[in-house]
């Protein structure tokens, strides 16, 4: 029987927690995903749980798969009382908080493992399966696992869950899936994890598993704006389910902003609707909640008339990217400098000119080393050149990922310059767009902090036939609202937007059928044509 809880001991674990916390620096812990749960967002959390959940919970087998030093352990404590917990268990893989858990709570019936839970649940003497699981998994991103282990984790989700797991998924992912496996079937969850999911394709496989394997309950999305962890740039959410197949005509709350128990919006939301919604997100309809994604009737896109892809990655623009007067200066060969724009924070302007040379019209002029030259041919042809590149071993910049994948490591992925570019992330509500177009008359390239939209197809046809259209597409593109941007992009933490090449891609093109509707039946051409090629390939 756990000993009487007394709320000073929250205290002392908030205290130990800020401690833990100033122990580590700020990327040591965004590599770990620690990121621990205000107290009173977990007493919140525990409440709604109790209020579903009902007598159905009477003695109740708690588990936390991530403890930390055990916010949802006192949640739990405060909300149900020692006397219906009947056993309780926490896992946690960092060596201090599993010490400080263990201090705070085993004299409150707190079990405290330590280790991977990942590893820890599939061993037979795993503890006993939960009915209650309360917790906030590590924000682990994808590029934080190798390879090795992303692919036992596939392996495990699958094996465990029946789930295929797409390798951009987070580590919170396989912790939701391994965790409802354990589980005791009827069990209730609450999980408090990012809401990226909810909006991308690497999250369709957990979709499908909330509406089709367990019976979600809630779901409850935070405004962007109000950050849940004050050290980590991240849009939350909170799912609420039971472990059990959901009955027939079910349906989920939907609600966002405010907080679990007072949220500035709610809607029912049928399991049908959300298997047919690509993003979660649309739900449920509020001022502040305007993520509205194009309408399903459109059925021409910005796809259809722009091929879109990310600008480059140099590896390193404070190096590669100079000054067109210093590289000329430094007697660089023109022809291994190419024109490129500067960061869109840099970038006032959204009609960008060029002089004669192809650089943009503005001041300063950037330029971003590119050469194909074997070192050899570089170091006795271009010795300026070779002497600034060999500064790149002391600073450290040959030691970097994608530079130590390039041949010769001085090369830059290759682009054509864009007639058009869309910046890739950026703020903005209502009428306001979170992202600006740009139309580039220069031979400028752009780094990834743009998208390149090439017209192809019909469009590029009818852009080289009237050269001076190019203005009508660009106001075109001006029309696309700040609604269709955020609806088809993703938010994080702090109201941060970002767009990739393929969300932009889904936003309607209807105004550029308004105005040359022979486009529409071009690409209809195009689709068949394609969908032709397609059916000859396979068979």
């Amino acid at each position: 029987m756990p000993a009487k809880y007394e709320n000073a001991i929250e205290l002392r674990r908030q205290a130990i927690q800020a401690a833990l916390d100033s122990s580590k620096s700020a990327a040591e812990r965004n590599r770990l995903g620690q990121f621990a749960t205000p107290y009173a967002l977990a007493v919140e959390i525990a409440r709604y749980v109790k209020s579903v959940a009902g007598n159905r919970l009477r003695a109740i087998r708690f588990a936390d798969p991530a403890i930390g030093t055990g916010s949802f352990y006192s949640a739990a404590l405060e909300v149900f009382g020692s006397g219906r917990i009947e056993c309780a268990v926490g896992v946690e893989l960092d060596t201090a908080f599993c010490d400080a858990a263990r201090d705070l709570w085993a004299s409150f019936g707190l079990e405290v493992v330590q280790g991977d839970f990942t590893h820890i649940v599939t061993r037979s003497s795993c503890p006993v399966a939960p009915n209650l699981i309360l917790t906030n998994p590590p924000y682990v991103r994808h590029h934080h696992l190798d390879r090795d282990e992303k692919e036992r984790l596939q392996s495990l989700a699958y094996r465990m869950a029946g789930v295929k797991v797409n390798g951009l998924a987070g580590l919170y992912v396989y912790f939701m899936l391994l965790a409802t496996a354990w589980m005791q079937d009827g069990g209730y969850a609450a999980w408090l994890v990012p809401s990226e999911f909810i909006d991308v394709n690497y999250g369709t496989a957990l979709k499908q598993y909330l509406t089709d394997r367990v019976t979600l309950i809630r779901v409850h999305r935070f405004d962007p704006e109000d950050v849940q962890f004050g050290d980590a740039l991240v849009s939350s959410v909170v799912l609420v389910f039971q472990k059990a197949p959901p009955p027939s005509g079910h349906v989920v709350e939907f609600t966002f902003g405010g907080t679990i128990s007072r949220p500035h919006a709610s809607d029912m939301v049928t399991l049908e609707h959300l298997r047919k919604s690509r993003k979660w997100t649309v739900y449920p309809s509020h001022a502040r909640n305007d993520r509205r994604t194009s309408g399903a009737g459109d059925d021409v896109t910005l796809g259809d008339l722009f091929r879109i892809q990310r600008g480059i990655a140099t590896g390193n623009n404070k190096f590669f990217v100079l000054e067109r007067g210093e590289a000329e200066s430094r007697g660089f060969p023109k022809r291994y400098l190419r024109p490129i724009l500067p960061s869109p924070r840099f970038l006032k302007a959204t009609v960008i000119g060029a002089d004669q040379d192809g650089y943009p019209l503005i001041e300063p002029q950037l330029c971003v080393i590119d050469c194909d030259l074997p070192e050899g041919s570089l170091r006795v042809r271009h010795p300026a050149l070779w002497e600034y590149l060999q500064t790149a071993e002391m600073l450290g910049i040959k030691d970097g990922y994608l530079v130590g994948k390039r041949s010769p490591w001085y090369r830059q992925e290759q682009r054509d310059p864009a007639p058009f570019l869309c910046t890739y992330m950026g703020r903005g509500s209502d009428e306001k767009r979170p992202f600006r177009f740009i139309w580039n008359q220069s031979r400028a390239i752009v780094t990834n902090l743009y998208l390149m939209l090439y017209p192809k197809g019909s469009l590029a046809w009818l852009l080289r036939q009237h050269p001076d259209y190019g203005a009508d597409v660009f106001a075109l593109l001006e029309q696309v609202t700040g609604h269709e941007l955020r609806g088809e992009g993703r938010v994080y933490g702090g109201g941060l937007n970002k767009i990739e090449p393929s969300e932009l891609a889904r936003i309607s093109a209807s105004a550029f059928i308004d105005r040359w509707p022979e486009l529409r039946n071009a690409v209809h051409r195009q689709g068949v044509l394609f969908d032709e090629v397609s059916s000859e390939s396979d068979a």
